[in-house]
């Protein structure tokens, strides 16, 4: 088994904080993990990305150049990762800043309002929790209570009381991917 993915948007977005997530979750099954960020000098506002990469087995590299799958939080990740997603992965887009439709017929696209759904949950920082739980719903790489319990274990002490708020995000973002799944079978 290995699961690699790009998550990318702005700087301030909780990119970063997503994919360590994601490797801190890993760990906690016993997988390998790697963690690549990348972001811009400014420290809101500029680029920011990081690659995952989890497997059953050593990781050679965490350079990924075609990901299995990519969650874009803004147009101009859209705009870089989409053609990179290796064809018949999986493109999250977050359908709240992102306003043009994705071009690529060959992977699944879950469009997903996720800073509406943050904003509606009454914190806008949910946002990169709401597109985890998306994820999560489409590739069985772990539980939402896997990540939840990791989620407990990393976050800071000083943010305690927002794991309700993010378990709901969570919850919240893999309830509306499921939602897009069942209406394009129907459409």
């Amino acid at each position: 088994m290995k699961t690699d993915l790009i998550i990318a948007g702005f700087g301030g977005q909780g990119v970063l904080f997503a994919g360590q997530l994601l490797a801190h979750a890993a760990l906690d099954a016993d997988l390998h993990t790697t963690w690549y960020p990348s972001y811009g000098p400014e420290m809101r506002g500029g680029t920011a990305n990081c690659t995952v990469v989890i497997a059953d087995e050593p990781i050679g590299s965490p350079v990924v150049a075609r990901p299995e799958a990519a969650i874009v939080l803004n147009l101009p990740s859209l705009d870089r990762y989409e053609p990179l997603v290796r064809p018949g992965g999986l493109l999250i887009v977050n359908a709240s800043l992102i306003d043009r439709e994705v071009r690529r017929t060959d992977v699944d696209v879950i469009p997903i309002p996720a800073d509406d759904v943050a904003a509606e949950l009454g914190n806008p920082r949910l946002t990169n929790m709401v597109l985890v739980g998306a994820l999560l719903s489409r590739r069985a790489v772990f539980t939402l209570d896997h990540v939840a319990a990791t989620l407990e274990k990393v976050l800071p002490e000083r943010h305690r009381h927002l794991l309700p708020a993010n378990r709901a995000a969570l919850e919240r973002g893999a309830e509306l991917a499921d939602e897009v799944g069942v209406a394009a079978a129907t459409d």
